[in-house]
């Protein structure tokens, strides 16, 4: 290798030296963020298509569902919630 090939290799270590230490700095501040605002949450849209009179009684989390009991517009019932895209999973009646 001659001297313009070595200065070339050269460059390209510092360069991906340098890149290697600005995504390391990334993943920090954005793990330092996350960890500063910890109950900071993605909001998202859910529409329920319940008939009118149709009220909330409870609602429960679990992972990544929204468990939500209705009660009115009908017999009892409970949705189930995807808290990532807001799309209804399942829906149950309640007997009485």
């Amino acid at each position: 290798m001659g001297g313009g090939g070595m200065a070339a290799l050269k460059a390209a270590v510092v360069a991906m030296g340098l890149l290697i230490i600005a995504g390391v700095t990334v993943i920090v501040v954005t793990l330092i963020h996350r960890m500063a605002t910890p109950g900071a949450t993605t909001a998202i849209a859910a529409t329920l298509d319940e008939p009118a009179g149709t009220h909330i009684a409870g609602v429960a989390t679990a992972s990544d569902r929204l468990a939500v009991q209705l009660q009115g517009g009908g017999p009892d019932r409970v949705v189930v919630l995807d808290l990532r895209t807001g799309r209804v999973m399942a829906r149950t009646g309640l007997a009485r």
